[in-house]
């Protein structure tokens, strides 16, 4: 009776149908006590009906409730047998509980048997995947770090190397990834602004120049009959013989290049490397499809996609081609807003104010994002003016690169930020802009220097450029004493720019408490080898093209 009474107050909400149907089941269990048979079949199909409940889907447990007759659930969930709970005399109730247990198990399994099974992976990687390559066990890698490999990037016998070779490859890669640490740890203690290269770096690079100069011309007929056969037997499944088609270290570097990018191949698949998920991968921009080199904070609903559609003239961003085919049949644009400021050929410069034009500089520095790592404008345009450089056809002016300016720089900074399009990049456009920004700084009668900090290529194409600008004036200079100051008028370049710039050529000596500028001949020479070999190039900014009067203050 206690126990009666404790599950009476545990039922919620049953009005005494629970103790009824428990006392009726408790009589019949006591009548029958003389044929065992029938109670037993009986507990056995109302358990396995309870357990069976339990595990079917959220309709069905809604559908018995309304006519549920099963006592409530215990603290751990499961329906317990009114018959165990109830019937204490019965000398059979543990045997039966646990016959009703095991019928109940079996029959959930037949319910789960429709459930497909669980798969379990290698963290790593499956033994069961091989190397595509003919012949290859998957055994070593080109990196010479791991102990087998499933893609042609990492296969030794592709390359033409064996797994051996590769580990002795690596071990000395690793030796030379420390010294240069080591190095580079040594001479930041003594880094300046603007350090002339060491002795050592002087000597390895003439090193490297010999090697270069040592190296064979061309193939000789032993080794290009050896270089057919090797493509006539295996085809594309090897990596041509690269031996003696350049100099040996322009090949190791080769090789190094090959190891990293399979490393970085490697744990990108396993997950190591994560990139952001919200990263666009590539862009379709005219004719060209660009793969991106960094993060632009795009609208998350576009960036998202990794691939996005953009429109070379207003430069407005979509998010598939049909939207970008039905926006190029009604899109009016066929050069970018602003004045046509010069004209020389098919070349054209066009300047574009922020405040008059924002959206097309809002999007036009979102596109820059792409190629740019340390570009942080987006929104603000307004106190800058976009010099926009583009090449005509019968078809419009195409983007080929820009870079903006401020309106009012307290510190006379020609340049905020620079950019070639990655497909007009090795063709000489990025030194007409960087000229352009001086020919403008020459008219307005300033020095201008570039907004640090500069990207890797923004920094290598301005010391180029500074450097052909000091050789051409040197050529020209017929005196004896020079001055960096008549340099900088003449050039518009900051005198700052000037000194690391003959400092990296080796052209600034300090002599009896003077700085000299030396004449060095020879780099004089080599830069009129080069302008010859170049000829008449149509990669020059022509002063007498540009029409242009300095914009007054806003």
């Amino acid at each position: 009776m206690p126990r009666r009474r404790q599950r009476h107050m545990a039922g919620s909400g049953s009005d005494g149908t629970e103790d009824s149907d428990s006392s009726a089941e408790r009589e019949q269990t006591n009548s029958s006590e003389s044929d065992g048979n029938m109670p037993k079949r009986q507990r056995l199909t109302r358990a396995s009906t309870r357990l069976s409940q339990s595990s079917q889907d959220t309709p069905d447990l809604k559908r018995a409730a309304d006519h549920d007759e099963s006592p409530p659930l215990t603290p751990t969930g499961n329906a317990p047998s009114s018959e165990s709970e109830l019937d204490i005399s019965s000398p059979n109730a543990s045997h039966d509980e646990s016959q009703a247990k095991d019928q109940a198990n079996r029959d959930s399994d037949k319910d789960l048997s429709h459930r497909p099974k669980r798969r379990r992976c290698h963290e790593t990687y499956n033994f069961n995947m091989k190397c595509p390559t003919p012949g290859c066990n998957s055994l070593g890698h080109l990196t010479g770090k791991h102990e087998r490999h499933f893609a042609v990037s990492g296969c030794p016998l592709y390359h033409n190397l064996s797994a051996d070779e590769c580990k002795v490859k690596a071990v000395s890669r690793e030796k030379q990834e420390e010294e240069v640490k080591a190095q580079e740890e040594s001479n930041s203690r003594h880094a300046t602004r603007h350090q002339t290269p060491t002795s050592k770096q002087s000597k390895y690079k003439e090193q490297v120049a010999e090697i270069r100069k040592g190296r064979n011309s061309g193939l000789q007929k032993e080794q290009k009959e050896k270089h057919m056969e090797h493509r006539q037997t295996h085809g594309n499944t090897r990596e041509p013989l690269l031996e003696n088609i350049t100099s040996d270290y322009d090949l190791e570097l080769f090789r190094k290049a090959q190891a990293r990018a399979s490393e970085d191949l490697k744990l990108r698949i396993q997950g190591q490397i994560t990139e952001g998920s919200n990263m666009i991968k590539t862009i379709l921009f005219g004719r060209y499809e660009l793969d991106t080199w960094y993060h632009s904070p795009y609208p998350e609903e576009y960036a998202r996609l990794g691939r996005l559609y953009v429109c070379e003239f207003c430069l407005k961003y979509m998010k598939s081609q049909t939207i970008l085919r039905r926006h190029m049949a009604k899109c009016v644009w066929k050069h970018p807003p602003g004045d046509e400021v010069y004209r020389k050929g098919s070349i054209s410069v066009f300047e574009v104010d922020g405040k008059k034009n924002k959206i097309y500089c809002q999007n036009l520095c979102l596109l820059a994002k792409l190629f740019l790592d340390h570009k942080t404008l987006y929104y603000d345009v307004e106190p800058f003016l976009f010099y926009v450089m583009t090449e005509a056809d019968n078809t419009g002016c195409h983007l080929v690169g820009y870079f903006s300016k401020e309106k009012n720089s307290f510190l006379n900074y020609n340049v905020s930020c620079i950019l070639t399009m990655p497909q007009y990049m090795r063709q000489g456009f990025g030194k007409m802009l960087i000229d352009f920004s001086y020919l403008l700084s020459k008219v307005e009668e300033k020095v201008g220097s570039p907004e640090r900090p500069l990207s890797d290529l923004g920094l290598i194409s301005y010391r180029s450029y500074w450097k052909e600008v000091l050789l051409r004036y040197m050529y020209n200079f017929q005196g004896k004493e020079i001055s960096i100051k008549e340099i900088s008028q003449e050039t518009a370049v900051n005198p700052v720019d000037i000194v690391s710039t003959l400092q990296s050529l080796q052209m600034l000596k300090y002599w009896k408490g003077k700085h000299l500028v030396l004449k060095r001949q020879d780099l004089i020479d080599e830069w009129k080898a080069k302008e010859i070999k170049r000829g008449n190039s149509n990669k020059t900014i022509d002063p007498s093209s540009l029409k242009w009067t300095p914009p007054k203050g806003t």
